[in-house]
């Protein structure tokens, strides 16, 4: 299994197209419109294999060429079951950074985001889930803040 980064951002999957002379990453339109991406930012790119293109010894072969189809083409993995948190759930978290609005961002399963607005790097919160996107969720406190 791949492992991946508690310092990953954003993890999602996508295609990779032929222009002719250059390759593009194409992102998902829900991903700016929800805040996710901000097109005025610049990011670090890191691709992965999907998991059911690892060779035998689970390490990524990277002279290998790969291609990673749409999500709603995929059968069902850890990638595409949906967001690991529902609205309404209650659940404690850590948080790891700010976001560009100055919100805490912590990081659940599967490095889903969930953003707790009036938080700050360190703190632990209990948070109620209050709003579920496909690539992020946010919460509001519910108890006190503790700090690490």
């Amino acid at each position: 299994m791949t492992q991946i980064s508690d310092s990953v951002r954003l993890l999602f999957e996508t295609t990779v197209e032929d222009e002719g002379d250059r390759y593009v990453v194409s992102i998902p339109s829900a991903l700016v419109e929800n805040g996710s991406i901000d097109t005025s930012s610049a990011y670090r790119i890191a691709l992965l294999a999907a998991e059911n293109e690892e060779t035998e010894s689970d390490e990524p072969d990277p002279t290998q060429e790969r291609s990673v189809s749409p999500p709603e083409a995929q059968t069902p993995s850890t990638h595409t079951q949906g967001p690991p948190v529902e609205e309404g759930e209650v659940r404690t978290v850590s948080i790891d950074t700010l976001g560009d609005q100055g919100d805490g961002i912590a990081k659940v399963e599967r490095g889903f985001i969930v953003i707790v607005p009036g938080t700050k790097p360190g703190d632990r919160v209990e948070v109620e889930i209050t709003d579920v996107k496909e690539t992020v969720a946010f919460a509001e406190t519910v108890g006190e803040a503790t700090v690490r």
